[in-house]
Formats: C-alpha cells, sequence, structure tokens
C-alpha cells in the first residue's frame, strides 16, 4: 500500500513541473491504551484512551524548490480517533492543519490557511503536558490553547514566520472572520522564540474575538451569564511565557499561562503555573513529570503527574502515567476531557502504546 501511494505521489509531483525538486512525505501518529479514572460523575472509570503521548493523526507534507532559496510548502493534517476511527472533527478532514504558503531562507515563510496559533506552537513544547507526554496534563479546559483542538486553530489565517537570528525568531498571524463586520471572528497573534544550545524559551500575545473555549470541561456549569456548554466570548486576550534547559540528561521546564475572558460586561482571568523535569535514564528509558495550579474565577485546580516512556525502537514506544488533580472548595476536579469529578479530587492511571510513522 505505501508503495502505491509513494507512486502515486511522486507521478503527482512529476507532472507538477520536472524543472522542480519537489517533495512529499507522507506521515502520521496512532496511540491506545486503557485507562483508569477515580471519579467521573460519581463513579470509577474505565476506558479505551487513544491519543495521550501524542495526538492521533496522519498527514501530508510538501516542498517544492522554486530556486534561489524560495519555496513552496504545503500540510495537511487530520486528526482522528484509532479507537473508534472518528475524525477529531466531524465533517472537518483537514481538522488541525491545512496551509499552503512560501518559504524563504532570507526572508522567512508566510502560509495561509487553517493554521495552529503560536500558544499552541511555541508554549506547548514548554509544558508539562508535551514534556512528559501525557494529554491528560494540560491545563483544565485547555482554555490557554497549549493542546490542538478542534476550536485551537485559526480558520481563514495568514501566518508569517522569520528566519531565525543567532537563536531568535519572530512570528505573527492573522485570521478573519469572513463577515461583512471585520471585527466578527478575527483574531491575532505574536510570539517571540529563543532557542540556542540547551536554552529554549518563548513568549506569546493573542487577541482573539468571538471565541467558545470548552469552559464545560472544567466542571463549570454556568459561566458569566452564559450555559457554560454553549458559552461565547466576545473577546480573548491569551498570553505568556516559558523556557526549558538541558543539564545532560536533566531537562527542567517552567511555564505561565495567563488568559483574559470578556463577555457581556463580565471580566475573568484564568492563569496556570507549571513547571516538571524529565530525565533519560537509559537511550531507551525516560522518566517525566511536573506540577501545574490553574485559577478561574476563585476556582483553583492543582495537579501533578508523572509518566515512564520506553522505546521499543525509534517509532514506537509503550508508556504508564498516573495522575493526581485536587481543586479548591469552590471546583470539581476535573482533568482536560477526562470528564468531571463529583468531587475535589481525581486520579487517572493509564498505560498504552505509541507509534509514529
Amino acid at each position: 500500500m505505501k508503495q502505491i501511494i509513494a507512486a502515486g505521489l511522486t507521478g503527482i509531483c512529476a507532472m507538477s513541473g520536472a524543472w522542480a525538486q519537489s517533495s512529499v512525505t507522507l506521515y502520521g501518529s496512532l496511540d491506545a491504551g486503557i485507562a483508569y479514572v477515580s471519579n467521573v460523575g460519581g463513579s470509577t472509570k474505565w476506558m479505551a484512551e487513544n491519543g495521550n503521548m501524542q495526538p492521533d493523526r496522519w498527514g501530508l507534507k510538501g516542498v517544492e524548490d522554486l530556486g534561489g532559496g524560495l519555496k513552496a510548502v504545503f500540510q495537511l493534517e487530520n486528526g482522528f480517533s484509532t479507537t473508534t476511527g472518528a475524525f477529531a472533527v466531524a465533517n472537518t478532514i483537514f481538522n488541525r492543519q491545512a496551509y499552503v504558503g512560501l518559504s524563504s531562507d532570507q526572508f522567512g515563510t508566510l502560509t495561509f490557511g487553517r493554521q495552529t496559533p503560536f500558544s499552541f506552537d511555541v508554549l506547548g513544547p514548554l509544558s508539562t503536558g508535551y514534556l512528559a507526554a501525557s494529554w491528560f496534563a494540560f491545563h483544565p479546559g485547555n482554555i490557554d490553547q497549549l493542546a490542538d483542538t478542534g476550536v485551537v486553530p485559526y480558520n481563514n489565517s495568514g501566518k508569517y514566520r522569520s528566519p531565525s537570528w543567532y537563536g531568535v525568531t519572530f512570528g505573527a498571524m492573522m485570521g478573519l472572520g469572513n463577515t461583512t463586520n471585520f471585527a466578527t471572528g478575527r483574531t491575532w497573534s505574536v510570539a517571540l522564540s529563543y532557542a540556542n544550545g540547551p536554552l529554549k524559551a518563548g513568549a506569546t500575545y493573542s487577541n482573539e474575538n468571538n471565541r467558545s473555549p470548552a469552559i464545560v470541561t472544567t466542571g463549570i456549569t454556568t459561566f458569566q451569564g452564559q450555559p457554560a456548554a454553549t458559552y461565547m466570548a466576545d473577546k480573548v486576550e491569551n498570553m505568556g511565557a516559558g523556557l526549558s534547559y538541558q543539564f545532560g540528561n536533566l531537562l527542567v521546564h517552567g511555564l505561565y499561562t495567563r488568559v483574559k475572558l470578556q463577555s457581556n460586561g463580565f471580566s475573568d482571568t484564568y492563569q496556570s503555573y507549571d513547571a516538571g523535569a524529565n530525565y533519560q535514564f537509559t537511550p531507551a528509558n525516560s522518566v517525566g513529570g511536573g506540577a501545574a495550579t490553574t485559577t478561574l474565577s476563585g476556582r483553583r485546580w492543582t495537579q501533578f503527574m508523572i509518566g515512564d516512556v520506553y522505546a521499543l525502537s525509534k517509532s514506537t514506544q509503550v508508556y504508564v502515567n498516573v495522575l493526581y488533580q485536587h481543586a479548591n472548595e469552590n471546583a470539581h476536579a476535573a482533568f482536560f476531557t477526562a470528564g468531571v469529578s463529583s468531587g475535589r479530587n481525581q486520579t487517572i492511571v493509564l498505560t498504552g502504546i505509541h507509534h509514529s510513522f
């Protein structure tokens, strides 16, 4: 099957212009296992889990060398569920990313389409959820957009990323609502990042109109005078900064995010502090963990996680995670997408296998 796909893609590239060097890459990730959740609505829950270590996805990336350091680029990426085969977003095949653009060694990269914001690109890789490889370790509700879900990418967007100058890169993007009112659905974002040797750091700011964050997944039923299940913010300001540093086999990291949610004259702030460490015991085995505390409108969620990843090969890993969350007296424990606890505590134990191609 791979040979047939490769031959077809090669033919497409050849027809598009024999004078240019072109390449198309098919890639993907499958992740599945089993999880125990101590309390979901007052009962324990055993479930088949998927996309924990990495989101289930497949995609195509393409590059055409136009000469003089200029390239045409594209990416199409679809999220799905390994356990059910369903799309991550109903009726949207390339729900994670779909863009085309130009890339220059000298001037940077400009792309247009459905694209992830800089909170995901720059801050996500500095979080415990990403570095300790557990989807459930992202912050309650993913209000700060560190994980890519169906509501995170910007539609109808243009995105610029500069070349690296001594490790420093800059980015800016804007998404259009495609209505006669220019402000409706409009989003824009900027980012600054640094990567040089053992140090990585980044900061982002986003301004978004008419956004629907997943408030209901935190256990809140009514927010800013609206039902949480259908809540829409008139304006969202999302900002954050973080860094990581590699000391030999030890990686340490820290991150702060702040999201201001405004609607109907209300204004509330969602904040998260996140820190952790990874240690590479052997070339095949690493242990990672961290802690985060998140607040919103008098509610607080504090969570801890530790996980072990063992590589069977470069493409296949097995893993085990243990996570615990405690909420204050105003909130219910609610690990991201695990389901809301009936009380203030929730524990998750899970194991699975991940394969990439």
